[in-house]
């Protein structure tokens, strides 16, 4: 099976593909809130990706890895909180006009 890259032409992050895939996240976004048992599920669908990667890297994989887990969930932080701002600034200008 060829290797879908995690990256797009733009050299940007683009892992759509990857997450449409997982179905329970469709599943969870359908009507628009995630719930508490959602995340919860989440957090423990994310904990077993975890431990089934972590026991076979080598303390180089487990660095490097490490890493791209710490700055994808910086940028999706970052990138949550700069959608939510232009929606404030959207919805500010909507009520002004």
């Amino acid at each position: 099976m060829a290797r879908s890259s995690w990256i797009n032409d733009e050299s940007t992050p683009d892992l759509e593909e990857h997450i449409g895939q997982l179905e329970h996240f469709a599943t969870s976004l359908a009507d628009g809130q995630i719930d508490a048992t959602e995340l919860a599920t989440q957090e423990k669908n994310l904990v077993a990706a975890m431990k089934a990667v972590e026991s076979s890297l080598d303390d180089e994989q487990h660095t490097k890895v490490t890493k791209l887990l710490a700055e994808l969930t910086a940028y999706s932080v970052m990138r949550t909180l700069h959608e939510m701002a232009q929606a404030r600034v959207q919805q500010v200008v909507a009520t002004k006009a």
